[in-house]
């Protein structure tokens, strides 16, 4: 498992940080996630099967943008 970090642009509260979870909990090989609206990051572990566009994919589904941090 390794630890990836994104910057999340446009969150501003509680629930958005839980639109962004629910969307990343999608994602197979994911666990551990932890975001944070005020800091404007996305944290989560990975097995390695994770691809960065899936990631973007899916914080974009949850209505923000992400890059690699």
């Amino acid at each position: 498992m390794s630890t990836e970090n994104y910057i999340v642009e446009g969150m501003s509260c509680g629930h958005c940080e839980a639109a962004v979870t629910q969307e990343m909990q999608k994602l197979a090989g994911v666990s551990d996630i932890q975001v944070s609206a005020s800091s404007g990051t996305l944290s989560f572990q990975s097995d390695g099967t994770v691809a960065e566009a899936d990631v973007i994919a899916a914080v974009d589904e949850a209505g923000f943008d992400a890059t690699r941090a």
